[in-house]
């Protein structure tokens, strides 16, 4: 696979910052209660996530070491500003609804960790095709995990009814505890459909996580089959 379809794909289905990672659960619990909600913060995210990749990638070899991560935060911190005061322009309602979040996309851990383990790394291009991809990668989860609460907590889909008015909605649904049941069904229904992670393809393979457990494991074995 191309190395930079291969960035997306990873982000998407792989390395999905948040069924995967667990990456950026704040805004997840809190701003998916709707399905178009998922999608604003999704896609306000991304935009950020690609750009600040990009910027932290052009100036890898300006930035110190030693002051890399207030110099990231200050990239950032200016793409959200920025952001922010465009969806209050333009778009009030998804402003309103996804209210403080926004302003916090600035510590958003996906972000930083891919600017601090990719962006600082990789040439500009490759990092603008990891921000797209952990980027959708966050938006689709995020708009899968409001749809089905949206759907089971209030009977519509995009705001529009889709269940009998004389159905029940499950209101935990469009609570925070809801989130945690959805994601963790969503985790299930791939792990149930055999989607692979490098992670699962390591504990598959007989590896435990801990690399001093293994490399003790082999010395070990070193030395019996010297004797």
């Amino acid at each position: 696979m191309n190395k930079y379809l291969e960035r997306i794909y990873n982000g998407i289905v792989k390395e999905n910052p948040t069924l995967i990672l667990m990456l950026g659960m704040c805004p997840t619990l809190a701003v998916s209660t709707r399905a178009m909600n998922g999608i604003g913060m999704g896609l306000s995210t991304t935009a950020v996530l690609i750009l600040s990749n990009l910027v932290i990638s052009l100036l890898r070899k300006v930035i110190p070491d030693q002051v890399r991560l207030p110099a990231y935060i200050v990239v950032v911190a200016s793409l959200v500003t920025v952001t922010e005061l465009l969806i209050e322009a333009y778009l009030p309602s998804l402003y309103t609804a996804l209210g403080i979040y926004i302003p916090l996309i600035v510590v958003n851990c996906i972000i930083l960790g891919r600017a601090e383990a990719y962006a600082n790394k990789h040439t500009p291009l490759l990092s603008v095709m990891d921000g797209v991809g952990m980027g959708l990668g966050f938006t689709l989860a995020l708009t899968l995990a409001g749809l089905i609460r949206e759907v089971l907590g209030n009977g519509t889909a995009f705001g529009a009814q889709i269940l009998p008015k004389s159905m029940e909605p499950i209101g935990i649904f469009v609570q925070p505890p809801g989130a945690f049941l959805v994601i963790a069904l969503i985790i299930a229904v791939m792990n149930a459909i055999g989607i692979k992670t490098r992670q699962r393809k390591l504990v598959e393979s007989g590896c435990d996580g801990v690399c001093a457990n293994c490399s003790a494991a082999c010395g070990r074995e070193g030395k019996v089959s010297a004797k």
